[in-house]
Order: C-alpha cells, then structure tokens, then sequence
C-alpha cells in the first residue's frame, strides 16, 4: 500500500469517529420542567449552548405540598453526550437559592444539585427530557437533606 492510501484512510476513518460522537446542541431551549420533589412543582426552563457538548441551565420553580411552598432558581453546568440516533445523555452539577413558607416559618435556602438525564431531539425543534437531580439544601430549618427531584421537561429549541 502505498503512504498517501494509508494516511488518506487514516483520515477518513478519524473523521468518521469524530463525526460519530458529536451532537446536536441548540442554541437555545426554552420550556418546562414537570417533577416531584417534596410535592408536585413546575420549573420553567432555559438551556443556553456553550461549546462542542455543554451547555448551560437555568430553572425557576415552584413546589407545593400540604407543609411547604417554596420558589427556587437552580443553575447547573451540563455536559451532553450522544447516545444513539436522536438520543443524548447528559450530566452536570450546580448551585441554586429559593424561598420557602411553612405553617411555622418562613426563610430562604441554599442547594448545590448534580443532574443526570437523557433527552430525545424530535425532528422538530422539540426537545423532551426524563431526569434526576439530587438537591443537598444548605439551611438547618428548611431543607438540610438530600432530596431527589425527579421531572419530566419539554423545551422549544432555537
């Protein structure tokens, strides 16, 4: 064989794994997100594209349960990882604040989150998600526990 075969197939196949795990990430997204953590709440959320496979995430939510209302801001770091046709994985980790109102208090809160998740890209510019995010709160008279918050999201890609 000759030298420039070899280097030319060496190429060809380079680009070819290259190719093979690299994804889709929009620009931007923009939805909701449907869970369950210490009762039902809906977070409306905003992805924003950073480079090659990461991506920043920004949730505004609200959880209702019979003891507890509360409002939280949870900001994560993803990284996104293709998994098959128009399946991707991701993982990432972040920080958020909130309020919070119980029958006896009020106060606000702290949390540091980790998220792991898989998403599928429809053919149109629609995303869904399936995702669990442990939450550590950071305040003694709210949430000093880790809670996992397990949600549903449906976001508008542009």
């Amino acid at each position: 064989m000759n030298e420039n075969f070899k280097n030319s197939t060496y190429k060809f196949f380079l680009f070819l794994a290259l190719n093979a795990s690299a994804q889709q990430i929009s620009k931007n997204a923009i939805g909701v997100r449907i869970g369950d953590n210490d009762g039902f709440g809906g977070e409306l959320s905003y992805q924003h594209y950073l480079k090659e496979n990461n991506r920043l995430e920004f949730d505004l939510g609200f959880r209702n349960s019979k003891n507890v209302d509360a409002f939280k801001l949870v900001g994560l770091y993803q990284w996104v990882h293709k998994l098959d046709g128009n399946f991707n994985w991701f993982v990432g980790a972040g920080a958020g604040i909130g309020s919070y109102n119980t029958p006896g208090n009020d106060g606000f809160f702290a949390l540091v989150a980790g998220d792991l998740g898989i998403e599928y890209n429809f053919h149109i510019p629609l995303i869904m998600s399936l995702d669990i995010r442990p939450e550590l709160g950071l305040n003694n008279e709210y949430s000093d526990d880790l809670d996992l918050d397990i949600a549903l999201g449906i976001r508008y890609q542009f």
